[in-house]
């Protein structure tokens, strides 16, 4: 978990301001494989070009249609394995968005991101929509502001599809942070 702090010193005292941010790699887990879940795969240790060294999330998706859905995806969940039976992470208050970095392996890649959705997630669903990548690193967020985080399931998602990538495609994560 990554931890950001500012500490202001007033007449001797310590008060903290701002918040924590939680790395969802590190909260979460990469257990809520939907649609056609043999068609993608993980790699939460990719050497491949790391934003924040000295790791990166490396997803692949085949577009084999393993399972007839023409769509897959999968959502980092707490505790691991929820489908939204068991109440989610408790600790997110105070987050204001859900950034991250994202980028393709050759550019053109289709991808939708989001938050939320299980049955016990508070916060809603959020998404945002389908995102054609680059083959840079380019940051992206989820407004969360006004949402009620007290019980957060599915902490971040990833879906692509065969209609948008009809050869499968290859998506690079990093520093993905409720801040």
């Amino acid at each position: 978990m990554k931890i950001a702090f500012t500490v202001l010193l007033t007449l001797g005292f310590i008060t903290v301001a701002g918040s924590a941010q939680v790395d969802v790699s590190q909260a979460f887990y990469p257990s809520g494989y939907m649609g056609d879940w043999g068609d993608i795969s993980i790699d939460e240790n990719s050497a491949e070009g790391p934003l924040s060294a000295p790791a990166c999330i490396k997803i692949v998706y085949s577009a084999a249609q393993a399972q007839g859905a023409g769509r897959a995806g999968v959502c980092w969940q707490y505790p691991d394995g929820n489908s939204g039976s068991e109440p989610g992470r408790s600790d997110l208050a105070g987050s204001s968005r859900l950034s991250f970095w994202a980028r393709g392996a050759i550019g053109g890649e289709v991808a939708e991101f989001s938050a939320g959705g299980s049955p016990s997630d508070t916060l809603g669903r959020v998404s945002t929509g389908p995102v054609v990548l680059g083959s840079e690193w380019r940051q992206y967020s989820l407004d969360l502001s006004g949402r009620d985080l007290s019980s957060v399931v599915s902490g971040f998602c990833i879906t692509v599809s065969k209609q948008d990538n009809p050869t499968g495609c290859t998506v690079y994560l990093d520093d993905v942070l409720y801040e």
